[in-house]
């Protein structure tokens, strides 16, 4: 984890120093990224401590110190510490190294893009039809436009708080290493996708052939960062970044990377069935609102699958024939 943020960060900051560019510190849901981590970890204490000694002590204060103490002593262990700590840091140097590098990409490739063979790669695969229209008209432009756009952007909230919950949660310290250097690699093989292939995405390529789907919070986003786009790039504003590239996806990414780790590291059937349902609806929805190519969709499949595999390996896990970690002892990773 520690040598991607400072790979990603070492070419963010020669991007901008080329670029006579600044660094810039994108805002989240929660807010810039130093307060982001503090808060994710803060919460996540919270929200493991506080209900637990609620309950635990059937809300006598007497009882809270001890289950309070007890819960401190058996899980916020120094490994677990680190583990938060490292993780949180770590990818938030790396998210944002990724976020500067995404907003460089039109500086340093120019503006000529792929957008023109991918979209006939799409046509060539369904015979001459364009993939979001049919989309549009199996599935409709109204209801199911909110449910896809629901689904697609409740991946902004899932990134942080998917990390957050495996470094504090995860039944063992590896799994937590596991998603933490897995969600590191993918961003950054991300980064690389962007810069070997360039696109902007048909809905912004070809912004006609959605012409007919209703107002959603996704068609009002992507209204949005293609007038940011054009500021940035035309200078009409600073201090902001331009957040449009297309290959690859990384929604389809981390949403297959966060199926993958519920599918190995935890027992519950319904969070198995949630993840892989929230997989295959980002991916159609991806398509529906013409914000990635079926191209993209694939390279993004293939960094997730690359991601989890890799990130296996760094945390030292073991795996089955069907691909699971083993329930096999805890690996002893190597001392910091």
């Amino acid at each position: 984890m520690a040598a991607i943020a400072a790979t990603m960060a070492a070419l963010a900051i020669i991007a901008a120093v080329s670029l006579g560019e600044g660094l810039l510190d994108p805002d989240g849901f929660l807010g810039p990224a130093w307060m982001r981590g503090p808060l994710l970890v803060g919460g996540a204490f919270l929200a493991d401590l506080l209900p637990r000694t609620l309950w635990g002590a059937r809300f006598k204060p007497a009882l809270m110190p001890r289950i309070f103490k007890e819960r401190i002593r058996t899980h916020w262990t120094r490994d677990r510490i680190i583990l938060v700590v490292s993780g949180v840091v770590f990818f938030y140097i790396t998210y944002v190294s990724y976020r500067n590098l995404k907003s460089f990409l039109p500086a340093v490739r120019g503006h000529d893009t792929f957008d023109r063979d991918l979209h006939l790669v799409d046509r060539t695969l369904l015979f001459g039809h364009e993939p979001a229209v049919l989309l549009h008209n199996v599935l409709g432009t109204s209801i199911s436009a909110q449910i896809l756009s629901s689904v697609y952007l409740w991946f902004l909230p899932l990134v942080p708080l998917a990390l957050t919950a495996w470094v504090v949660w995860s039944s063992k310290i590896s799994y937590g290493y596991w998603f933490a250097v897995s969600q590191a690699i993918a961003w950054s093989l991300g980064t690389a996708s962007y810069y070997a292939l360039p696109t902007l995405g048909p809905g912004f390529e070809y912004p006609w052939l959605y012409q007919g789907l209703s107002s959603t919070a996704s068609t009002r986003l992507m209204e949005a960062l293609q007038y940011g786009r054009q500021d940035v790039n035309h200078n009409v504003i600073e201090g902001a970044v331009q957040s449009v590239a297309g290959f690859a996806s990384l929604h389809c990414a981390i949403t297959l990377l966060v199926a993958l780790m519920i599918q190995a590291t935890l027992q519950n059937r319904v969070l198995h069935w949630l993840g892989w349902i929230n997989f295959g609806i980002t991916v159609v929805a991806t398509i529906y609102f013409g914000w990635h190519y079926i191209a993209d969709d694939v390279a993004g499949i293939v960094i997730a699958l690359v991601a989890y595999y890799l990130g296996g390996l760094a945390s030292y896990q073991t795996f089955d024939r069907r691909h699971v970690a083993t329930d096999e002892a805890e690996p002893v990773l190597p001392a910091s």
